[in-house]
């Protein structure tokens, strides 16, 4: 399938996400789409994938101008997109998952588990058609995701950030899957921040800034050339941590708690003011329940957990927050924002102290926050219009402006160089105004290059827990992997 985008526009109010996009699909390629948060890029595909409507410009397949009222129509048409965050139900099956969509009347039960099993081999995906796709990994949902769409006869297969938040095994066979399927004939748009993903997979790459092309070029890549078509000139790099530890604020002892695939089992740690503190392991591994725990949105089950040496045991999230935890969940949509409501009603949550609300407070303070921390968007801006650089800045404006303790979970999932460098300037300076920072993340070199503490888990429990300079990658991956 031939994909040609002639000047796509997208407008969302004043905010042009795309302004006059124009590029060409080679059929049986694999085409990365690069550029910094808010270019466009997560816009341009929902255009080409039906989940929104275009403002202006056209779409061709094969030559044929197309036009879609929903992702519906764009799958039946042989366009189908894996986003950052798989469509699935967790409460329902692998098998029952992979039938979602396959025509009634069509292959039968016994048929559909056949199907999926088949469809596995050829990529050596290893899914269990009974398990509850709420017990799997986000690798093996995106799997999941990418074996459904590929049974309802998708041509164009469009991925959005897909190498974040999974194994460096699971990537690898991503990776030879899309090989496999562009080797067939199928055409690959891979969305992405990261330059070593389009530089080993891509035969091509369009550069988008500020809603336009700024570039393309065909592989072999010029990092360089990409860069400054990226970002203007080459990234910073991270700041340097250079804060001072202080007294223990937050302590856990001896916790263990359900949750994510492996709970957190007999696990103590003390988190100190002014540190930056890693967390490191395979999705699952109990992070997730540890940051939960410390924010008081989970009951252990046993051990305890104390603030400022103050037993917190059955004193829920908001006594937490009220003296100075705050916690920003990777899913900023379902946990961290509410869709529907736009920039200035968010901050108007904050300013409610009474029934009243001051409209007028509420927009002045959006408009601060968006000035302040570069948010691409207008106090009128929905927040799920946002692209998921910017739904993370805005969720850092909402953050108290002297937090004492910040938890993290993936604070840079899906951002380019450049906003996470600038995410972590600002989590840099809390830390050395003596707020303690706990973050966790899926990239081993992130830890290291920002963590000045590191903790490892592995099934459930606390493996190591070591002083960044005191480390190395090789010994944290053999930590990561059980064997450290």
């Amino acid at each position: 399938m031939r994909i040609a985008l002639q000047d796509i526009s997208k407008q969302y109010g004043r905010v042009r996400a795309n302004d006059g996009v124009t590029l060409e699909i080679a059929e049986g390629t694999i085409h990365g789409i690069l550029g910094e948060n808010g270019a466009g890029k997560s816009t341009l595909m929902k255009v080409l994938s039906g989940y929104t409507r275009r403002t202006g410009g056209r779409i061709l397949l094969d030559g044929r101008p197309v036009s879609f009222e929903g992702p519906a129509e764009a799958v039946a048409a042989g366009i189908g997109m894996l986003y950052q965050d798989p469509l699935d139900f967790p409460r329902m099956t692998v098998l029952e998952n992979f039938s979602t969509g396959l025509a009634a009347g069509g292959p039968s039960g016994s048929q559909r588990r056949r199907l999926l099993l088949s469809s596995c081999e050829p990529f050596g995906f290893s899914l269990d058609p009974e398990s509850p796709v709420g017990l799997l990994t986000v690798g093996e949902r995106q799997q999941l995701e990418l074996l459904r769409l590929l049974a309802l006869g998708v041509e164009l297969l469009i991925l959005d950030e897909p190498t974040t938040g999974i194994t460096s095994r699971q990537r690898n066979l991503l990776f030879e899957a899309l090989r496999t399927l562009a080797s067939r004939g199928k055409t690959i748009l891979l969305v992405s921040h990261k330059l070593e993903d389009v530089e080993a997979l891509c035969h091509r790459a369009t550069v988008l800034r500020l809603g336009r092309v700024a570039g393309e070029a065909a592989a072999p890549f010029d990092t360089h050339r990409l860069l400054q078509w990226m970002f203007g000139s080459p990234p910073s790099p991270p700041p340097c941590v250079d804060s001072e530890v202080g007294r223990p604020v937050l302590r856990l002892k001896r916790v263990s708690a359900p949750g994510g695939r492996s709970g957190l089992r007999d696990c103590s740690l003390s988190l100190k003011e002014g540190e930056l503190v890693g967390l490191a392991g395979l999705e699952g591994s109990g992070q997730g329940v540890f940051l939960r725990l410390a924010a008081g949105l989970t009951e252990p089950r046993s051990g305890s957990v104390s603030l400022d040496a103050s037993d917190m045991a059955g004193r829920g999230y908001h006594a937490f927050r009220e003296r100075g935890v705050t916690f920003l969940p990777a899913a900023r949509l379902e946990e961290g924002l509410i869709p529907g409501l736009t920039i200035a009603e968010h901050f108007a949550l904050l300013e409610q102290l009474g029934p009243v609300v001051s409209e007028e407070r509420a927009r002045s303070r959006a408009a601060r926050g968006i000035e302040q921390f570069r948010i691409a968007g207008r106090p009128e801006t929905g927040a799920d219009a946002l692209s998921g650089g910017n739904q993370q800045r805005l969720l850092l404006a909402l953050m108290p402006s002297t937090p004492r303790v910040l938890l993290l979970e993936q604070p840079t999932r899906g951002l380019d160089v450049e906003s996470a460098n600038w995410v972590w300037g600002r989590l840099v300076a809390h830390a050395a105004g003596g707020a303690c920072i706990v973050f966790s993340s899926s990239e081993l070199e992130e830890i290291v290059q920002v963590a000045t503490r590191i903790v490892v888990f592995y099934d459930g429990r606390v493996v190591k827990e070591v002083q960044t300079c005191d480390t190395s990658l090789e010994e944290l991956a053999q930590a990561v992997a059980g064997k450290g």
